[in-house]
């Protein structure tokens, strides 16, 4: 048994160089031309595949419901497009310099931080699956690594090679990665060693039933929230921040902080999550095209939960 397990995990690690690699070589071929490819996958993908095209469609559609039938198919095939460069610039992730990087991903707003770090206050960051949100892991290039330690949290990966890879990627410039089912551990940790830290927490995904506790109207849908965010943040005091990401054009963004608030612990439940669902919808509204419209976003309902966790009959605020 010892044997196999052993084998196993030498496949893995072999697998792993290969792919890195592939993808380091792939990494090396400049912008315009991985953008140049991403483009012709986005058609096959649309127009041949029509990979999740339903998904996009119907969340589309139900997100704006006054748009032309013309203005949500333009926003669709954006999408598709965005989606794809998206891929192709994470592979750019894994060689591309510390100068380029700079110029391609900006930040606005990093005063508002060092404020917050100078006063030896950790800084929690509600951000969205929305613009190139792996290439905010550059974060460290921006601010002074005696202020601070950038972290952010993720889930662990089924896959072993792909969950290598992408940490690889994320802490190339300096970020820790925390995984989510420790987090309250480690940013505790971190932060007694002696520096405040900053932790991006991406929170727009559809948690499962049991993770549940918040429901507000998003898009023009009942959305349930992860709460876990909002619980970390007051439970440790941190002053809280929201990411908004603008696409300036292809294969450039600019990221700006905008505070929401430094007394957490004196907001009423759920205030948090609220303002982080305001200003998400807001980024989203300003530019459709490049929030992850392909997930299942709304897959659960507040009728189904309600069955599930409350006979069918709605709790009390």
């Amino acid at each position: 048994m010892g044997y196999n397990k052993e084998r196993y995990r030498t496949l893995k690690n072999i697998a792993y160089y290969i792919l890195f690699g592939v993808w380091y070589v792939a990494s090396l071929l400049p912008m315009w031309f991985l953008h140049m490819v991403s483009f012709i996958i986005s058609v096959i993908l649309f127009y041949v595949v029509r990979y999740r095209r339903q998904v996009v469609h119907d969340n589309i559609k139900s997100s704006f419901p006054r748009l032309s039938p013309r203005k949500r198919w333009m926003i669709e095939r954006r999408f598709y497009t965005h989606f794809c460069d998206l891929l192709f610039e994470s592979v750019k992730f894994f060689s591309i310099s510390k100068w380029n990087m700079k110029r391609r991903m900006k930040f606005k707003g990093v005063e508002l931080l060092e404020e917050s770090f100078r006063k030896g206050r950790s800084c929690g960051v509600f951000l969205g699956h929305y613009g190139n949100w792996e290439w905010i892991s550059s974060m460290p290039l921006w601010i002074d690594p005696k202020l601070c330690l950038c972290t952010q949290l993720y889930h662990q990966l089924e896959n072993y090679v792909t969950d290598q890879l992408i940490l690889y990627t994320r802490r190339r410039f300096g970020g820790v990665n925390i995984e989510v089912n420790q987090s309250v551990k480690d940013i505790i940790r971190l932060r007694n060693a002696g520096k405040p830290v900053l932790v991006g927490f991406i929170a727009d995904q559809a948690p499962y039933w049991d993770n549940i506790y918040y429901w507000n109207n998003f898009l023009h849908h009942e959305t349930p929230w992860f709460t876990g965010a909002e619980r970390i943040m007051q439970k440790l005091d941190m002053d809280v921040y929201y990411l908004d990401v603008r696409r300036r054009r292809r294969g450039y963004y600019v990221a700006e902080y905008k505070r929401i608030t430094t007394e957490p612990q004196r907001q009423e439940q759920f205030w948090l999550t609220e303002q982080y669902a305001k200003m998400l919808e807001h980024t989203i509204k300003r530019a459709p095209s490049y929030w992850l419209w392909s997930h299942r976003r709304w897959k659960r309902t507040k009728e189904e939960w309600l069955q599930k966790t409350h006979g069918g009959i709605k709790p009390k605020n």
